[in-house]
């Protein structure tokens, strides 16, 4: 139960960051400040959004990137960047043609959180030297071991999460009814976005 109530937190600035209206350079720190500690880049963190945009509309069909990106707020060439890798990993697979877009090759159940980001190349790694034990002119620092368990944790953390756990979330129901409300489908021909591989 504690773990979710730390998770509840992080989504809590997650969903802070995403429904508030901070300018370009407000988010931009909170993206610097979030990679500095939790040396995740908005290349996962993106990622992730994506895929629990792709999971939330799972029952309307294949989505287009354009979709996703006007719900997420996100840039289309930036998703189709993670979707050749995520498609080359197994998690999503295309549509083509009238209706076509992606969708989840996987049940929701079964794609965890840190299935998504070790999937577009990217790492959770909270110590300051990689996890390399060089953290001090070439030696291991004395808090290294620290820092390295947390890494552990939060691997072990994302791991236990799928995109099923973050859809039932009611908070994430609420911005995705706003979402759906306020924005269109994306399904038009004109902005089916996929990518061969």
């Amino acid at each position: 139960m504690e773990n979710y109530r730390v998770f509840d937190q992080a989504i809590g600035l997650v969903v802070f960051m995403r429904s508030a209206k901070f300018s370009i350079a407000q988010r931009l720190m909170f993206d610097s400040i979030s990679e500095r500690y939790l040396k995740l880049t908005t290349k996962g963190r993106y990622a992730v959004t994506a895929m629990l945009d792709l999971a939330l509309n799972a029952e309307s069909g294949p989505v287009s990137l354009a979709a996703i990106a006007g719900r997420q707020e996100l840039s289309v060439s930036y998703l189709e960047q993670l979707f050749v890798k995520l498609r080359r990993q197994g998690l999503v697979r295309s549509s083509r043609g009238p209706g076509g877009g992606y969708s989840l090759s996987k049940e929701s159940s079964s794609v965890s959180v840190a299935d998504i980001i070790a999937a577009v190349d990217e790492s959770v790694d909270a110590t300051s030297c990689s996890g390399k034990g060089n953290c001090q002119e070439g030696t291991t620092c004395i808090t290294h071991h620290l820092w390295d368990d947390l890494t552990q944790q939060i691997r072990m953390f994302l791991g236990g999460i799928s995109l099923a756990d973050l859809v039932r979330r009611r908070e994430i129901q609420t911005l995705h009814a706003k979402q759906s409300s306020s924005t269109p489908s994306g399904k038009d021909d004109d902005d089916v976005l996929l990518l061969n591989v």
